[in-house]
Order: structure tokens, then C-alpha cells, then sequence
């Protein structure tokens, strides 16, 4: 019985997954060979736009069915998402108290070309906890395991379809409350960008 903890990689992952991240670092491993589980975190954010929420999706390249491996699975750079993506934040986040503080970091994000999602993912989870100065490692596991305890397995967590999630549910200052109220466990940049260095204390 494999004994450490496996969580997915997701897109800009939602609040709740970094709060689940301290709750059983340092023994967890980051899932690199599972196959793609499609209309998930894995290619998909959720931010708070002036409209309520949005859904951030990575476009895949056509073919990256539920049999590819998720350290196999292309991005499709046909058509200029990422400046898409990078806009969405900027109206979104323009005007919260910390995006220009992080902007020209995570600028690159959306500026440089990446080829494969977990890639992609891999470095931006770097990012996000050096950003809310969490203190672990990242590590992927190095073959798919089927036989991990049920109470350790989290790839199944977090899907945007459905509520019963693990989440923070504690309010915290979003942009645009005042018109749609609190929305909890969207990504972990809607905290990042509304409150800065107390993010962490806010997981």
C-alpha cells in the first residue's frame, strides 16, 4: 500500500488546494503519470471577473484524449490564448491591492510558450508557493500507483462541477463582492492579488 499522500496538478489551482497542500506536506507527491481526466482544474482556473465567475480554460492540442498520460498531454498554441488569459486578469485584478505587485513576475507566464500542460503547471505551483511563502518541496511521482489508501489519494479532489470539495470557506476582501457576494475556492491568485503577504495566513 503506497503510504504518501498524491494530489493532482491543476491550472492556477483553487484556494482550497493550497490549503490542503500544508495540511499533509511534507509527505505528497504530485501526480506526473495519471491520464488526463478532462473538464477539471487541469487545464481550468476560476477567477472573480465584474460579471461573477469566470473559467480560465488551456486549450489542449486536438487528440490528447483520456488515454495520454498527464506529463504527455500538449498545449495548443494555435491561437494567442495566453494574451486572452492575461487580459482576463488584468480586468479582473487591475484594481485589487496587490496585482501590480506580482504582475511582472507572472507576466512571463502568459508571455513565454510552454508545449506541455504539466510543465506549465509545474512551474507556475513553483511560483505560487514561493509567492505565498510556503516551505515544500515539490515532487511528481515517478509511475502511476493504483494501490494508495483512500484517505491519500486526492486526484479525484476539487472538480468544477461539483461543491462537496475540500474548501476555505472563510470570506476574505474580493474586487467585486459589493455585486456577487463572496465566491469561495476560486483560484489562488483572486487571494494572492486581494491580499497580498497575508495570504498565508489566510491558508
Amino acid at each position: 500500500m503506497h503510504n504518501t499522500a498524491i494530489l493532482p496538478l491543476f491550472y492556477l489551482p483553487p484556494v482550497g488546494y493550497f490549503s490542503l497542500l500544508q495540511q499533509v506536506a511534507p509527505d505528497f507527491l504530485i501526480e506526473k503519470n495519471e491520464h488526463l481526466v478532462k473538464q477539471t482544474y487541469r487545464n481550468r482556473a476560476s477567477i472573480y471577473s465584474p460579471n461573477g465567475k469566470l473559467d480560465l480554460t488551456v486549450p489542449l492540442v486536438k487528440g490528447a484524449k483520456t488515454h495520454t498520460k498527464m506529463k504527455d498531454v500538449k498545449i495548443s498554441n494555435d491561437y494567442n490564448w495566453q494574451r486572452l488569459h492575461w487580459l482576463s486578469l488584468e480586468t479582473c485584478y487591475r484594481s485589487s491591492a496587490y496585482f501590480e505587485y506580482y504582475e511582472d513576475e507572472l507576466s512571463r507566464f502568459y508571455t513565454q510558450t510552454f508545449n506541455f500542460l504539466f510543465d506549465y503547471n509545474f512551474e507556475l505551483l513553483q511560483w505560487l508557493t514561493k509567492k505565498l511563502k510556503l516551505t515544500i518541496n515539490l515532487e511528481t511521482t515517478a509511475t502511476y500507483e493504483d494501490n494508495v489508501a483512500a484517505e491519500l489519494d486526492f486526484r479525484a479532489m476539487m472538480n468544477p462541477k461539483r461543491k462537496e470539495d475540500i474548501v476555505n470557506n472563510k470570506p476574505y476582501y474580493q474586487v467585486f463582492e459589493d455585486r456577487h457576494e463572496f465566491l469561495p475556492n476560486l483560484s489562488v491568485v483572486d487571494l494572492l492579488f486581494n491580499q497580498g503577504p497575508q495570504a498565508k495566513l489566510y491558508l
